[in-house]
This record gives C-alpha cells, structure tokens and sequence, in this order.
C-alpha cells in the first residue's frame, strides 16, 4: 500500500526534530560553543558582529544566535537552537529533491538525513556547520533547476544558497570549485560513456533582469552581513583576506591531526612495496568516517562507480561532485570532524536516487538498514558516547567531559539561590579555559589569569593540578577541592571552593587550609 508522500515527510521531520531537540542541554559546551558564546556576549555590547578574517567563519551564524540568545537567555538551548534550526532546514531540503529524482529517492536520503550520526550531533552544536550544510543543499537544488527547469525561482534558489555558503564558512570555495569542475569532467566523460538520459540544459525562463536581482540582492546581503550592517565597512576585505589566513592554516595540520587512512600506510607494511609509502597519498580520514558513521554516505560513495557508466547525467554529476569533494578535503592536511556533514551532502542524494531505481526487496531492506544503524548510532553518540573520545575515527573532538559539572554545578547553583554570588570574586587560572568565559558569563568579578601574585581569598579557584599545591599556598583561608578532567588533550584541574562560602553546600567534607593566612 503506498503511503502519502506528506506521511512520510511528516514522519521523518519528526524523528529529525526529536533527535536535535530531545535534552538538548545534555552535552557541556564544546571549546568551540563557548568562543562562538563569547562573540554573541560581545555583539551584545556593541550591537553588531566584528568580522575577523583570522576567524575564517562569516558572520551569519552569529547574527542567528545573537537572535536567540537574546531572546532566549544566556543559556545552552538559546546558543544551540540556531544550529538545531539549521540542521532540520538540511533534511527539509534534501526531501526537496524529489522534484529531481522522485518522492522515492528523496525519502530515502531525507531519512539518511535525519538520522545521520554526524547531522545530528552536529545539528546539537552551536556551531557553523549546520548551516553550511542547508546551504549546500539549497544550492545543489538551484543548479539541479535551473539546469532542468530553468525556472526563475530556481535562480533565486541558486543565489540564496551561493550567499548562504558565502556567509557562514571559508569552506564555500572547495565546493563552489567541486561543482564547476564537476560539469567539466562530465562533459569529457559523456564522450566516453554517453549519459542516459543525457538531460540537456532546459531553456531559462528568466531574464537579464531577474539574474541581476538574484545576484544583487544575494551580493548586498554578502556586504551587509560582513560590514556589521555598515558599523564596520572596513571589514569587507576579510572576504578575500580569510583565504590567506585559511591557506597558511589548511596546508599544515595546525595541531589537527588525525589518524592515516593512506594507500601508503597500508602497502608501506610489505617490505618490498616499501617504496609506495614515499608518495605523498590523501588520507582517506573521512572515508574511514563514512565506513563508521555514515552507512548512507557509503552507500552513496559505492554507488558512485556504478555511475561511470550509462546513467542519468544528473545523478552522474552529483557522483562526481561527491567524488571531488571527498578528494580535496581528503588532500588537505588540516581536518576537523564536523567537515563531515557537508561533504556527505552530495553522497546522501547519490544513495537516495541509486536505491530508489532498484527493486523493493533492495532498497526497502537495505534502506531501513541504513536507517535503523543510524538511528541507533545517532541515539547512543548524543546521548551516551558524547563525550567519548576513545572510539576512533570519532565525531567527539576536544568535547568538553561531562566531568565539567564538577567545578562549574555548584558555581551556578550557588549563584541561582543568592544572587550576590554573581559578584564574588573568582579565579581562573588555565592556559585554555574555554567555554568557562562563557558559562561563567554572569560572574562579574572573575580573573582569567595564570598570576598567583592575585590570589587571596577569592570565592573559587580553578587550576591545572600539577599547580595545586602552590595555588593552594598562595589562598588566604579553608578550600574544598575537587579535581575534575576538562576536556581531551588536557591534564586533569583542580577546583577550590572557598570554605566561608561553600560550607553549606559541601558539609563536613574534608578542608584544606591556604598557606597564607
């Protein structure tokens, strides 16, 4: 019996929206949360976003969340929402395809989609890559249009997603230059292997008036976004500034760096092919990723062969779009996970369409498959495994331990039952801190500062505990000390409550008596 498309759109909406939204405040903010945090506490002073190129991220993101918060409150739903947003605007998009490729295929990786180990972690964090994600989509579908249909409102589809990616990461360029190419290398390969059906490039039903409106609005869209609205006009430079900041940075690891997924690695283990392992190979990381968090990606990435040959030209793009994407950001030695989820974009829509033109005892098996892994992935990783980083390759990445509630649970909680503890002073005195700026962004009177000269009798401490003890001998007064682990590639830190305000919460704990007193 078929189901009503709308049925199956509503379903898969919802498992989306539950997966992002369900205890959303679950996972402690990642180092990454808290800096974003912070430039929305800034933008909260001065009233617009001050574009740094050295950042390499656009500005929108940070309007979105400067929206919410403001709205919302200083608070992990308000800072997370925005991606959560973003991320079901991503599914929403995908399901779109139909108009392509049929209800079938876009189901398909619409429910790929949403149950995405990566779409969903990352669509629970206050970062940019949701976005980058819908907007990727959304321009797929505009090119996918306006080649088809041609039709005006495809244009403006284009446009808006063209802006979109320009305003939300410098990563824009790698798929702007996968999708020119990708027509290049189609065209060549088409006089091997002839397209079927070849799909010629429709008649435009718009007009010089109707580009030159897409592409201004999107470009004064552009300009207004990275001019803080025109506080700082100044920093339009930075759109052309960033790439030599992101190439220095992209070219080198930059302390990011992952497991060897290589050809190389693999053959230099015999002996007399040895001398493979002198070429420089792609890492493959994020297929190696695919193989463990993306079964629909991997789907879409093996489909991609049977696509050389005869095959829709369309689908034959997306493959080769996929294909190209996949190298480039597998060439660049700089790699952080969550670039995951807009390379699979292209992959996700390949699987959809290849399943959808099998027959059902194929891809109704092989798709709930796809989907009841994901789902179980998805659920496990948010809501147990998110801060897990011993499981490699791994989309949990210098996440903050849930371990972070001991130092900062009884700070808020202090603050929420007497309001002068806002006011108390405190210290902390980490090299990297991040996100306490942020969480502890109420506070009004904390010193972020390795100086021990500072230290007197404030009302807590925080330190790396190999500094423990001459903390400890520089307080005037009684501690409780608690040692807590912040986040991977740190060693553990020590908290100290003063006693004087403490002692109700902590008891008849154990004290520690400063050495200054």
């Amino acid at each position: 019996m078929n189901v009503h498309p709308r049925i199956v759109f509503l379903v898969i909406m919802l498992v989306a929206a539950f997966l992002r939204l369900w205890m959303l405040d679950l996972r402690p903010p990642h180092f990454d949360e808290g800096v974003n945090g912070m430039f929305v506490d800034q933008m909260t002073e001065e009233g617009f976003y001050r574009y740094d190129p050295e950042n390499y991220h656009g500005p929108l993101h940070m309007y979105a969340t400067f929206i919410s918060q403001t709205l919302g409150g200083r608070n992990l739903w308000a800072l997370r929402l925005p991606a959560v947003l973003a991320s079901l605007l991503t599914v929403w998009a995908v399901w779109r395809f139909w108009e392509f490729f049929g209800v079938r295929a876009a189901g398909l990786a619409a429910a790929f989609a949403a149950v995405s180990p990566g779409f969903v972690f990352f669509g629970r964090y206050a970062i940019h890559e949701s976005w980058m994600t819908f907007f990727l989509a959304l321009t797929l579908h505009g090119i996918l249009g306006v080649w088809q249909r041609g039709a005006k409102r495809d244009l403006y589809w284009l446009c808006a997603g063209v802006a979109g990616m320009v305003l939300t990461k410098e990563t824009y360029v790698i798929h702007l230059v996968a999708f020119g190419a990708a027509f290049g290398v189609l065209a060549l390969w088409q006089r091997v292997i002839d397209s079927e059906p070849p799909c010629p490039v429709a008649p435009w039903h718009f007009w010089t008036g109707d580009i030159v409106r897409g592409v201004g609005v999107a470009a004064v869209a552009v300009l207004l976004f990275y001019s803080g609205f025109l506080m700082v006009p100044e920093a339009v430079s930075g759109l052309w500034k960033t790439f030599g900041y992101w190439f220095a940075t992209g070219m080198e690891s930059a302390g990011h760096d992952k497991p060897e997924y290589t050809i190389g690695a693999f053959l230099g283990q015999f002996h007399w092919l040895c001398w493979l392992g002198w070429f420089k190979w792609p890492n493959f990381y994020w297929l190696a990723m695919m193989a463990v968090w993306e079964l629909g990606a991997l789907v879409g990435f093996l489909a991609c062969f049977y696509y050389v040959g005869r095959s829709d030209a369309r689908v034959r793009w997306l493959a080769i779009v996929a294909s190209g994407t996949l190298l480039a950001f597998s060439i660049i030695p700089y790699k952080t996970p969550w670039c995951m989820v807009s390379i699979i974009v292209p992959f996700l829509l390949v699987a959809g369409a290849f399943l959808a033109s099998r027959p059902i005892f194929i891809w109704l098996p092989v798709g709930a498959f796809v989907c009841a892994v994901g789902l179980l992935q998805s659920c496990l990783l948010n809501f147990r495994w998110y801060d897990s980083d011993s499981k490699m390759p791994s989309y949990v990445y210098v996440q903050t331990y849930r371990e972070f509630d001991t130092a900062v649970a009884p700070l808020l909680d202090k603050a929420r039952s007497d309001a002068s503890f806002y006011h108390a002073p405190g210290h902390v005195m980490l090299e990297s801190y991040h996100p306490l700026p942020w969480v502890l962004g109420d506070f009004t009177n904390v010193l972020y500062s390795e100086d021990e000269g500072k230290l007197d009798a404030p009302a807590f401490v925080i330190c790396s505990k190999g500094e423990a003890e001459s903390v400890l001998a520089a307080l005037r007064g009684e501690y409780y000390r608690k040692d807590f682990k912040l986040r991977s590639g740190l060693g553990l830190c020590t908290v100290f409550f003063n006693a004087e305000w403490f002692g109700d919460v902590f008891g008849d704990e154990t004290l520690e008596r400063g050495g200054k007193q």
